[in-house]
């Protein structure tokens, strides 16, 4: 590992939760992988939902989702990056699909960029019984969503463009973390941060570990190693030591 330097965290640390990505997954065989990532103590997993519209790339729908559901029992979450009438017309077909076994709220996460009534999206999440929580691509400012930080559960940070997985993470989106923690502690909310990108058990996770978000999405940097447990106790490792002051510095690749 990369030399390592020490940095101040803002508010109360929050618990550390990797959140695999389906994406790289065998679609063929999704409640076998599925029912292995549960074994290998992930804390929720993640299904990507593109509609060829929003992201230039088409993967599944609610009744992939659905039919998981019985191989496993962790959490489950659905990003939404779909257009505002699919997100709109099936949100009550994605909230249900990400329920837990006994009907436990599943994250269900709406892209700003998608949605102009935002408001209503998150609102509609909750009455349906859902975790509303939103995304932010990496060119959209966070000032974009404070209006309603009050609506929501968690906060996805994007470290790369949505559409494709195995893309390079991209460090600049650090400042915005840092901000979005700043005002999480500083108006005592309770919001969870998390990244989706180019996330590996390196100086990534321990950059934004340090930087204060909590929940890593994995997807190539998890299904990489030779079991998805090792994937998931070193992700945790390093994110954790990055709670505890020991951050990964980025490599000098002059």
């Amino acid at each position: 590992m990369t030399e390592s330097y020490s940095t101040k965290q803002i508010g109360t640390i929050r618990p550390i939760q990797i959140i695999p990505s389906v994406l790289p997954a065998d679609w063929a065989n999704m409640g076998s992988c599925v029912k292995e990532l549960e074994e290998a103590g992930v804390d929720r997993i993640q299904f990507d939902v593109m509609d060829g519209n929003f992201v230039p790339n088409l993967t599944f729908g609610p009744q992939m989702i659905s039919a998981c559901r019985k191989y496993c029992n962790v959490p489950f979450e659905t990003q939404l990056m779909v257009s505002q009438y699919n997100c709109e017309t099936m949100i009550e077909e994605y909230v249900k699909a990400s329920k837990g076994t006994n009907g436990e709220p599943g994250v269900v996460i709406a892209h700003v960029e998608a949605n102009v009534h935002l408001h209503r999206i998150l609102g509609r999440i909750r009455d349906l019984g859902g975790s509303p929580s939103i995304a932010l691509n990496p060119h959209t400012p966070f000032e974009m969503i404070k209006n309603v930080m009050d609506m929501v559960d968690h906060v996805l940070v994007m470290t790369v463009n949505p559409g494709f997985g195995g893309q390079a993470y991209i460090p600049t989106m650090l400042n915005k973390i840092r901000e979005i923690r700043e005002f999480i502690v500083t108006n005592n909310l309770n919001i969870d941060i998390e990244v989706d990108g180019g996330i590996k058990a390196n100086w990534t996770i321990s950059q934004c570990a340090a930087a204060g978000a909590n929940c890593f999405i994995a997807g190539s940097g998890m299904f990489a190693y030779p079991t998805l447990k090792e994937g998931c106790d070193e992700l945790r490792e390093v994110a954790k030591e990055a709670q505890n002051g020991k951050v990964l510095a980025e490599p000098n690749n002059e």
